[in-house]
């Protein structure tokens, strides 16, 4: 049998004596674009010649001069804008002008593999489950074939931990609604016998997986839109999108402009350097890798209908049939990335050059995976460009910078598998005005402008790349790109033995070490590059003394990340102003902090915050550090016309610290003599301005955060190391200790506490999660969502928050919940956990979800009451093994 290498050399060999591979200059491939041998399209053209597009069709060019105006005009004609398009028409926006600078596809789509086969969950999974019922019914209604085959797809697993893996994505997708059945090593040849075998523990399989043409997906797309009144224009370029008054106005292009209302960037890898071509300019971070793909001669045993994709993460590869032979790629651990500097124009069905020494390391892996690869020639070795976002997830929704401007760019080399649902998210987005339920993790709002950076983009997408087959251990952080915002107290914590992590680009620590000890920094390797356990972390004896000194004693910890704006004017207009947005009533007297939501037209929250009233006329709104951008744009969205209001952000300009536990009003005493600590004078929700040690103007407010007693002090930065040195000299005497994230998680948990971003978002109403005294109806003011949480009220709920706590589970052989794990009652899954992790106090594993009550015939959430959770049974599944959970709408007394 010939190794690994010398099969390598043997495919570099076969280029020189004729093997049929080098591609290097090819401008297009029939073959690979298309399987239709009868493509008949007709749409406006702008001088484009079709024939390159089909393979028998010739038909000549259609000369029209653009439109002068639309309602929504898209650029870019890959999958994604095609899809765009297409869905707005369905939804009845059919003045729509899609424009294209070189020809439909022409710019990563073409060269796709076209995979439809993800390990993804969530609102990207619902995406994707769309996109595969989409591209078989595209057929029919354009008569265009798609290339769409339910192949189904394995998913191979080398190692336990991999497994574990398959089982807790088999729980999250079977909630969907996903058929998936976890299978032994000796079946897995079932599926797919061409698969070596020997060496695997197992592996999951998709049966509604399957494969499809991404340029043929993109012609029925585009065809399927032109039926309905869409414009399609290519050779069409986009200069500039111009703005009057601070919103999307016209664009203007190569041959003239467009009037419209709404432009939406769906570029792929031009979307960064279009989203510069406005003012303000519009932040679209994505950077480019080299992406590679071989493919083969046919193989025996292969066949288009049966044989599924393979995917095998532990080596990095994927395989799938391609004309009798496969398509097999990989995402390599050492990405290249390109095109730092910009794009070379023209770039139309264009590769970049080979790479054999780069891939032969998946290369390697693909033939072990698939030994009868090694008989066969490589026909083609293709290196396409593929952008990639800061976190694996799409830049989608409308831009904070420009209202009217969309983006839907970054696929992270899944566009194809799940374009058809970024298209009909993108529709409902543009035509509401709002995103979808459950869009926060792909809303382009979660990036700032350090995320935009080239630099930092051309770093960070080197780790982004590996990703997809990256074990997904809980609590990961990315390790690239990294020391960028800090903290005045970032050095100080380093040398107290903070592991930190990443937050909105800040850095935070997470737990810290134990510097007394030999085992100081001692931390397993894996843990600092993202690796871990799905049991027992290494960091739970770190973390439990950090949170006993929260509970017994004081502890101390820097929350600096925390977004914070001034809101003010010069007269009352800013009570009026956060009356409107608040929920919660605002209009309360100086020195009085509140908690409120900032809730949608549909009662969602906004933004879930905290105001601090510092004077008759300012107040400082602080939220959480990933709703920077999120909440800015939202301020900014409800802004007096007048100018009347003013908002500052001043997050870089202070210090966030946070002295919490029984002990912290005693050593809150003793850091300052200005004023008395005592709970008459200064009980909780309490803002007060303090002197500590030699540090004026110190705003210091009685909350922490966790449910502990606290004061949390918002420092000018030119003082917080000073501050934080006469808290930790002083508080010796009280048993102070630095705590980091993880402990005010365990803490927040245990009290059944919500956190935006991770339990709540934009559909979570506060009657879902027990926040109905933070409603103030009574105020006098019509504030916004405020119908729609009086018919709510009205009605009752169709979820809630409620509070489990795990019985029998063995907290050292177990495997622990994370979050996302179904809820289980009578037979069928009623939710999934947002939040879940061990309570310290209460000596069980907690978690914290959403409970519905579906109809048994109808699958619709039916109105769900206090009794129905109080006298219901609960399970918690975990990675395939369920434990029974008593549930709580309020969490018990520690």
């Amino acid at each position: 049998m010939l190794s690994h290498r010398a099969v390598w050399t043997n495919c570099v060999r076969g280029r020189a004596s004729g093997g049929r591979w080098p591609w290097s200059s090819v401008k297009k491939s029939p073959q690979l674009c298309h399987r239709n041998t009868n493509l008949d399209i007709r749409w406006v053209s702008s001088g484009v010649d079709r024939r390159q597009l089909s393979s028998t069709q010739e038909e000549p060019p259609v000369e029209k001069p653009l439109p002068s105006q639309a309602q929504v005009v898209i650029a870019g004609g890959g999958a994604i804008g095609c899809s765009v398009a297409y869905h707005l028409a369905k939804f009845g926006w059919t003045d729509v002008v899609l424009l294209e600078q070189g020809r439909l596809s022409c710019g990563t789509t073409w060269h796709a593999a076209g995979c439809c086969a993800m390990l993804v969950e969530g609102i990207v999974r619902t995406m994707f489950e769309y996109s595969k019922q989409l591209y078989p019914k595209l057929e029919a209604e354009t008569g265009i074939d798609t290339g769409w085959q339910q192949t189904g797809s394995i998913y191979v697993a080398r190692t336990e931990d991999r497994m574990i893996a398959y089982r807790r994505h088999a729980d999250a997708i079977r909630a969907m609604g996903v058929e998936c059945e976890l299978v032994s090593p000796r079946d897995i040849s079932v599926y797919h016998p061409l698969l070596r075998v020997d060496d695997l523990k197992g592996a999951l399989w998709v049966p509604g997986d399957g494969v499809a043409t991404p340029a043929d997906v993109t012609q029925a797309l585009a065809k399927g839109a032109a039926m309905k009144g869409v414009q399609i224009h290519e050779k069409v370029g986009v200069e500039k999108v111009l703005t009057v008054s601070g919103r999307v106005n016209a664009v203007r292009t190569n041959k003239g402009d467009i009037r419209c209302d709404h432009f939406v960037n769906c570029t792929g890898q031009w979307a960064w350097e279009l989203g510069q071509q406005s003012s303000p300019s519009v932040r679209v971070p994505l950077h480019s890798c080299e992406h590679f793909y071989i493919i083969t001669d046919p193989v025996a045993g292969a066949n288009t209908a049966t044989t599924p994709v393979a995917q095998d993460p532990d080596g990095y590869n994927y395989m799938r049939e391609w004309n009798g032979g496969f398509i097999c790629g990989g995402f390599e651990p050492t990405p290249k990335p390109v095109f730092t500097d910009g794009i070379p124009s023209p770039f139309e069905f264009q590769l970049l050059e080979e790479d054999w020494d780069h891939f032969q390391p998946v290369l390697e892996q693909i033939l072990l995976r698939m030994p009868a690869l090694k008989e066969v020639k490589v026909q083609k070795f293709l290196n396409g460009p593929e952008s990639f976002t800061p976190d694996l997830f799409p830049n989608m929704g409308q831009a904070p910078e420009l209202p009217g401007y969309f983006v839907a760019a970054g696929m992270n080399s899944g566009g194809i598998a799940s374009a058809g649902g970024v298209g009909k998210v993108m529709a409902e987005w543009i035509i509401s005005g709002d995103p979808p339920a459950g869009t926060w993790p792909v809303d382009i709002r979660r990036f700032g402008e350090m995320h935009n950076n080239r630099r930092y983009l051309r770093e960070r997408v080197k780790e982004i790349l590996p990703m997809p087959y990256a074990q997904p251990y809980p609590k990961p952080e990315f390790q690239s790109a990294r020391k960028m915002r800090m903290s005045p107290l970032y050095t100080t914590l380093e040398k107290a033995g903070a592991v930190f992590g990443v937050k909105m680009g800040y850095e935070r620590a997470n737990w810290f070490s134990k510097p007394e000890s030999d085992d100081f920094m001692d931390v397993p390797s894996g843990w600092r590059a993202g690796e871990g356990t799905y049991g027992k972390p290494p960091w739970f004896n770190a973390v439990q003394e950090e949170y006993m000194a929260c509970r017994q004693n004081v502890a101390i910890m820097d929350m600096s990340s925390f977004t914070k704006f001034e809101v003010r004017s010069s007269g009352d207009e800013v009570v009026t102003y956060l009356q409107r947005l608040c929920c919660n009533e605002v209009d309360v007297p100086v020195g009085t902090v509140l908690h409120t939501g900032m809730l949608n037209h549909y009662g969602g929250y906004e933004n879930d915050c905290s105001l601090a009233r510092l004077a008759e006329n300012l107040y400082l709104i602080i939220s959480p550090s990933n709703q920077m951008v999120r909440s800015w744009e939202w301020l900014h969205r409800h802004l007096p016309k007048e100018g009347t209001v003013q908002i500052r952000d001043i997050t870089p300009y202070y210090a966030a610290i946070n002295v919490l536990g029984p002990r912290s009003r005693e050593l809150m005493a003793e850091l300052t003599d200005a004023v008395t600590m005592s709970s008459q004078y200064f009980p909780s929700f309490t803002c007060r301005e303090l002197s500590i040690g030699f540090a004026p103007r110190i705003r210091a407010m009685s909350l922490s955060h966790s449910g502990e007693l606290g004061w949390m002090l918002y420092v000018p930065q030119e003082y917080a190391l000073h501050v934080y040195d006469h808290i930790m000299h002083k508080g010796r005497d009280f048993g102070i200790r630095n705590v980091g994230y993880y402990t005010i998680a365990h803490l927040r948990m245990e009290r059944a506490f919500a956190f935006w971003g991770i339990d709540l978002d934009a559909s979570v109403t506060p009657f879902e999660c027990q926040r109905e005294h933070r409603v103030k109806f009574g105020k006098g003011v019509d504030f916004i969502g405020r119908s729609a949480l009086l018919k709510q009220k009205q009605e009752g709920v169709r979820q809630k928050f409620v509070m489990f706590l795990l019985d029998n589970h063995d907290l050292d052989n177990d495997l622990w919940p994370w979050g996302g794990e179904p809820i289980w009652e009578g037979g069928r899954v009623v939710g999934r956990t947002t939040s879940a992790g061990y309570g310290y106090t209460l000596k069980k594993q907690v978690c914290l979800g959403f409970v519905h009550n579906p109809d048994p015939q109808t699958g619709e959430h039916q109105i769900i009451t206090n009794n129905f959770i109080t006298k219901s049974k609960f399970e918690i599944q975990i990675a395939g093994k369920k434990f029974s959970a008593a549930a709580r709408l309020f969490p018990p007394q520690i």
